[in-house]
């Protein structure tokens, strides 16, 4: 069991208050709150070690390239991923997405060729493969979603075909909260020659990631979603595909060797990590990492499940609230995407900020999802290890005073 009013000391910034309220932060889906000792790694490489990595011969840089080496260590290590060859550091999980469409898609992808995606993708899950399949003629098609939130996986098999090169799809939904079948999907892809792309920028920072007995060929994240610093992002590909894909982007340490005629690109993961990396970021990452490792994944899940099955209690007592995705717990994660009838997701998020209550409201980069389900947005509570059920009680609080203002159906307690 997690010990959450000890973790909340280590994170500043939830004793805040906001409009005269105590901070109830629920938009961890969009990015999580960092604690003191990833603050302090981030201070520590810029007051101890700040320095360009691999090229120097002085002893800052040394030190500088030791953290970065080791901050990939770890990050492989976490996704049980075989080598620490096979993580390319990123800027976030979007740039990933566009790495593997450029470097992987560009080369293997050909006019009639078709990629597999799904209706609940975010829009960075879906754009990069609209342009690609645009400038390559290739076909973009879609595994269902159901009523209930879920993907219409008896509909998957039917919709991988002897054409398709690539099925791309998130892990867990960011706007609905839906956890997939990861292995199952892949196995299925697998089973008909398609190579997999798991978009796990909501998984990671909550459930136990292994590359390697799930078999994916690429899969994606971002570390400030899992409590380390923005403009860090993640991508695992197997060795193989990286050293036959091209490099994404030219400049810095991607290259071994350059002439008036050309260049040799530099050994992976160099190759795809162009200029000067994020190296504060990564060894901040490390911290993160640590943190939640100590903290467990088990006790992690306990807790975040228990939150939100209160919270799918709270709201199943409003008549006017209607919540989106699965109902049962188990089948989702500790998101909670929902309207209040007639009033729009944006008033609903500055209702709740007035209560000190932070969630986030709008279409969450997925525009499809969202006319599929006939609405134009949501707000989205989303939970994470130091919320607490006080403050799941205080989101039902928000949404019973935001009902009354707006003169809605209120609870039948």
């Amino acid at each position: 069991m997690l010990d959450v009013r000890r973790i909340r000391e280590d994170f500043p910034i939830l004793s805040r208050t906001v409009h005269g309220k105590p901070l109830v932060y629920l938009d961890n889906a969009a990015t999580t709150q960092k604690p003191r000792q990833v603050v302090a790694a981030l201070a520590e490489f810029y007051e101890r070690h700040n320095a360009n990595v691999h090229r120097g011969v002085h002893t800052l840089s040394d030190e500088a390239t030791a953290l970065m080496d080791a901050a990939r260590r770890k990050t492989a290590e976490f996704l049980h991923a075989p080598k620490p060859e096979t993580v390319v550091f990123t800027r976030n999980t979007t740039e990933s997405i566009n790495l593997v469409a450029h470097s992987w898609g560009r080369k293997f992808v050909s006019a009639g060729d078709e990629i597999l995606l799904t209706e609940m993708e975010h829009h960075s899950n879906l754009v990069p493969w609209q342009m690609l399949a645009k400038e390559k003629g290739a076909r973009l098609r879609f595994i269902p979603v159901t009523e209930d939130g879920r993907l219409d996986l008896a509909a998957a098999p039917g919709l991988i075909t002897a054409k398709t090169k690539l099925v791309a799809f998130t892990a867990a939904s960011n706007a609905l909260g839906t956890l997939n079948p990861v292995p199952g999907l892949i196995a299925l892809a697998k089973s008909r020659g398609a190579r997999t792309l798991v978009d796990a920028a909501q998984w990671t920072p909550h459930y136990p990631t292994d590359v390697a007995s799930w078999d994916c060929d690429f899969l994606v994240f971002s570390a400030h979603k899992m409590m380390g610093p923005t403009g860090l992002g993640v991508l695992y590909a197997k060795e193989e595909l990286l050293e036959a894909m091209d490099p994404f982007l030219g400049g810095g340490d991607m290259i071994e060797r350059v002439s008036w005629e050309g260049f040799t690109p530099n050994v992976v993961p160099y190759k795809f990590e162009a200029g000067t990396p994020n190296i504060a970021a990564a060894a901040a990452f490390s911290a993160a990492l640590d943190y939640l490792s100590r903290a467990g994944f088990a006790a992690l899940h306990e807790h975040e499940a228990a939150l939100t099955k209160r919270a799918l209690e709270i709201f199943a007592e409003f008549p006017a609230a209607t919540v989106y995705g699965p109902k049962e717990p188990g089948a989702r994660g500790g998101i909670v995407s929902f309207n209040i009838e007639g009033v729009h997701p944006h008033d609903v998020g500055t209702a709740f900020d007035l209560e000190g209550v932070a969630v986030r409201a709008g279409h969450h980069c997925c525009q499809p999802l969202m006319g599929r389900l006939k609405v134009g947005g949501t707000a989205r509570a989303s939970f994470y290890l130091y919320n607490t059920m006080n403050e799941v009680e205080a989101l039902g609080g928000a949404l019973a005073k935001t009902a009354a203002f707006f003169k809605r159906p209120a609870g039948v307690k």
